[in-house]
């Protein structure tokens, strides 16, 4: 999964899962150039580029191949279970989840 936001110069994350991970790391994260190459490889490999700048400014923080932090886990998890359920049959026109979000934070 990778996520995006609308700022003046595009950023992106993206989250890689295994079922070994405690939790999802981040694998990937950049602005401008590298944001674009970024959400380019995810939908080049069927990758879900989900858009939330709110989500963005908290995954920024994380650095790389770090899990996420545990405030976010329920909102992650949210939107993995929606993508499931759109990958796994479900409606695909549905929106996706609003997210629980913590309060802003910093390391």
């Amino acid at each position: 999964m990778t996520t995006t936001g609308h700022d003046k110069q595009r950023e992106a994350v993206a989250l890689a899962y295994r079922e070994t991970d405690a939790a999802p790391r981040v694998v990937a994260k950049g602005k401008g150039l590298i944001a674009d190459e970024i959400i380019s490889r995810a939908r080049e490999h069927g990758v879900y580029v989900h858009e939330s700048p709110e989500l963005l400014s908290l995954l920024v923080q994380v650095d790389l191949d770090e899990h996420i932090p545990s405030q976010l886990y329920l909102a992650v998890a949210e939107l993995l279970a929606w993508l499931y359920r759109v990958e796994h049959g479900g409606a695909a026109e549905d929106s996706p989840p609003s997210l629980p979000l913590p309060p802003a934070h910093r390391r």
